[in-house]
């Protein structure tokens, strides 16, 4: 089973419960319509990785990341959603579920987490080899991570060390074998976190 870090201790998450649509302006990026109620869908323990594995097709989505413990929100993090965006395209197109393209083995790339005692005033920034691409902040998701943790607990149950995905900014785009990515999560400005990941061919791992 895979893990996350916090405060020094390995935890084991049960499920990544993810949130699609939540910023408007990544919403109409990708064209699509502000949803009446949250999009959610749910990663496997499988898809938690330290790294970028690259496949056809794949684009990052950069977002802040919350641990959970007793119902409520303890750490945060920062994390990218690896989609398979040509195929999410295509079941889009026929109305299938996302899965193939959002919870593949290696899907979620999560920094470890930082223990925290509100989430006002979080924000992510995400550098693609250098470059600002995504930055983005509570303020401006249309489902609060308070509300996000109690209609996703009353909804799938959330366990301990189960993680919240809580939505990506407007700026997600491809990934090729050698991009590094820098996410850092900050509040009112100061540095929380920093994380730093690139993305390996297969090969890389044998």
């Amino acid at each position: 089973m895979r893990k996350v870090l916090f405060q020094e201790h390995f935890i084991t998450p049960c499920k990544i419960v993810c949130i699609g649509r939540n910023y408007v302006e990544h919403i109409q990026e990708l064209a699509n319509e502000i949803p009446d109620e949250p999009v959610y869908f749910i990663k496997p323990n499988s898809a938690i990785s330290e790294t970028i594995i690259y496949r056809d097709g794949l684009h990052y989505e950069g977002e802040i990341t919350f641990l959970i413990q007793k119902k409520r929100i303890v750490g945060a993090g920062v994390g990218l959603d690896l989609t398979l965006r040509d195929v999410q395209s295509r079941l889009k197109a026929k109305g299938l579920p996302w899965e193939r393209a959002k919870a593949f083995r290696g899907s979620a790339v999560l920094s470890p987490f930082v223990p925290i005692d509100s989430w006002e005033g979080l924000a992510i920034e995400v550098y693609k080899n250098g470059d600002l691409v995504q930055q983005g902040g509570v303020d401006l998701m249309l489902y609060k991570p308070d509300f996000l943790v109690a209609d996703m607990d009353r909804i799938f149950g959330l366990d301990d060390g189960d993680v919240v995905m809580s939505g990506t900014p407007k700026g997600v785009g491809s990934v090729k074998v050698g991009d590094c990515f820098i996410l850092r999560l900050e509040r009112d400005g100061q540095n929380l976190l920093e994380f730093n990941v690139c993305c390996l061919d297969s090969s890389e791992l044998r």
